[in-house]
């Protein structure tokens, strides 16, 4: 064969299975919602068993849904006839992906899931089917052509788009954010880009606070020891009042030849910018970006007033965040 008329057959598998995503969405209904409010419900652990190239699609929606919040893992519906289905408990739910819904790996663990009343959803394309008559939840999936006519492709190709849509809706039904999924994500790339302020700031001692009425002379001499290039003022109530940077007091002290002997806070710039600590770093760096400074104090929500934190531009840039 050509090398040209390769493209051609890419082109066809590629088509085949667009139509079969779209014969996918418009087989959508009620019954997946059934489906999501069950699995975003579960208490326990959500498993998933196929056969040959279903049992690959299961692993990975197994996979899927456990880094969105859904304990899930992929059983091997072999094992499972071998003493694997110890591992399935009442509380679990199980979700069976077959196209016929007739394999005969599968009949067991469904005959288990219905003996012991365990909730079965199940993906399956034949109404006429075990699978279809035995789940409490019945995801029915189109008819599709594959390519070469018996290669399993259009088939797994709108398996694994339903997966994908249950577990995006059930991370939605959860609320499971952006913050959540850092935390099921602690290495590589997408982990940086997801650390929050907290993550980078600096605390406790690190922290270059001094009192409203300090002379500037001891001032100085902290700003010197943090090594910081600022100062945050605060009151006796520890409310944040202002902020000092050095390049103020090189402005003011061409100024005045009284500084050290002058109060912090009549020097200082009143009501620094805060953050939130649960902002992403990312957007602290935007923000210092667009007021075009260095440095941010940090707040918990509940007390935007009280300094917890604070977010040098070099702990960020330190951290791969841009």
């Amino acid at each position: 064969m050509k090398k040209k008329k390769f493209i051609s057959v890419a082109n066809d598998v590629i088509n085949l299975e667009i139509k079969a995503l779209q014969k996918l969405k418009k087989n959508i209904n009620e019954s997946f919602n059934k489906a999501v409010i069950q699995i975003s419900k579960c208490q326990s652990k959500v498993i998933l068993c196929g056969v040959g190239k279903s049992g690959l699609i299961a692993s990975k929606i197994a996979a899927t849904l456990s880094s969105v919040g859904t304990p899930s893992f992929n059983l091997s519906a072999s094992d499972s006839s071998h003493g694997d289905l110890g591992s399935i408990t009442k509380k679990d739910i199980l979700i069976i992906i077959s196209n016929s819904g007739q394999t005969n790996e599968l009949k067991n663990i469904i005959q288990f899931a219905n003996r012991n009343k365990i909730l079965l959803i199940g993906i399956v394309s034949k109404k006429d089917s075990i699978l279809y008559k035995a789940s409490d939840i019945k995801l029915l999936i189109p008819h599709v052509k594959e390519s070469a006519g018996i290669v399993p492709t259009s088939s797994t190709a709108i398996q694994l788009a339903l997966g994908d849509a249950l577990a995006i809706a059930s991370m939605k039904y959860k609320n499971f954010d952006k913050l959540d999924f850092k935390k099921l994500h602690p290495a590589g790339n997408l982990a940086e880009q997801l650390k929050t302020v907290e993550d980078i700031m600096l605390t406790g001692n690190k922290i270059p606070f001094v009192h409203e009425n300090l002379k500037m002379k001891k001032a100085l001499k902290i700003l010197s020891d943090k090594k910081l290039g600022f100062l945050i003022v605060q009151n006796k109530k520890k409310k944040t009042l202002g902020i000092i940077t050095d390049g103020q007091v090189r402005r003011f002290n061409q100024k005045s030849l009284s500084l050290h002997l002058m109060n912090v806070k009549a020097i200082m710039t009143k009501n620094p910018i805060s953050v939130d600590k649960d902002i992403l770093a990312a957007k602290a760096l935007s923000i210092m970006n667009n007021k075009k400074i260095t440095s941010l104090c940090v707040h918990d929500k509940k007390n935007s007033f009280k300094t917890i934190g604070v977010v040098h531009i070099h702990n960020i840039l330190h951290n791969n965040i841009s």
